[in-house]
């Protein structure tokens, strides 16, 4: 881990994951395929995770008092839940498969919302059953490779959050999924020392990332904030398809 090359995509990836906990969830997806252009997909899994939970420390700060409690009692034990999953069958379940449905289930609901338009009417109230089924997907995914966005998207979208409040919820429950992930990461040797002096340097342009995110959130006109989300969600989810498939 050392190299021009290297670094360039370090500092490359921990800006995508401050951009995601200023409040652009889907953006921070980009971080672990970036940085696995230098190293395999799992140690940049394990080296960007301190990164995402500092990054949330500002984060959480920002959006304090922008947040749906109801959904977050809901998507908070169900992404427990996933995370348990991903951690019980983490040896078991090919990386490439959980990276493959992801994607396919993110594009899905893009391209459905871009074609389809967002549904009229009133916002959907958020039920417990399916925030159940793609909180634990979010968790699971998560744990895999920091991609839990696009199942918490497909679940949160439909409820019509206004724009800070949609940002403030995906802030305070990723930083919820980071902290419970430490754990698991740490007992499958992905905390190395290494890993962790590394990510004390990305740290820096990260935590400044967030700060730039938190200001992109506040001047986006709505509208088109969740438009941008939607063809970053889609665009992230064919990326991931293709590393599916390769």
């Amino acid at each position: 881990m050392e190299g021009f090359g290297f670094w360039s995509l370090a500092v490359a990836a921990s800006c995508f994951v401050g951009l995601s906990k200023g409040g652009l969830p889907a953006i921070g997806m980009l971080g672990v395929p970036v940085l696995a252009l230098a190293i395999s997909p799992g140690t940049a899994a394990g080296l960007l995770l301190p990164v995402y939970v500092v990054s949330d420390m500002f984060g959480l700060w920002a959006y304090r008092r922008a947040v749906d409690r109801r959904v977050l009692a809901i998507l908070i034990p169900a992404t427990t839940l996933g995370v348990a999953l991903g951690w019980a069958t983490a040896a078991i379940v090919p990386e490439r498969a959980v990276t493959g449905l992801v994607g396919a289930i993110g594009a899905a609901f893009a391209l459905n919302l871009i074609f389809r338009g967002t549904p009229k009417g009133a916002a959907r109230p958020a039920r417990v059953a399916p925030g159940v089924f793609w909180g634990a997907l979010s968790g699971f995914t998560s744990f895999v490779s920091h991609g839990g966005a696009p199942p918490y998207q497909v679940y949160v979208l439909p409820l019509k959050l206004e724009k800070m409040v949609f940002a403030g919820t995906s802030t305070v429950l990723f930083a919820y999924v980071n902290a419970a992930k430490l754990i698991p990461y740490w007992s499958l040797g992905q905390l190395s020392p290494a890993n962790l002096s590394v990510a004390a340097v990305l740290m820096v342009p990260a935590s400044i990332s967030v700060l730039a995110g938190v200001r992109l959130v506040r001047v986006i006109p709505g509208e088109l904030f969740f438009r941008l989300v939607t063809w970053a969600l889609l665009l992230i989810s064919a990326k991931l398809i293709w590393d599916a498939l390769s």
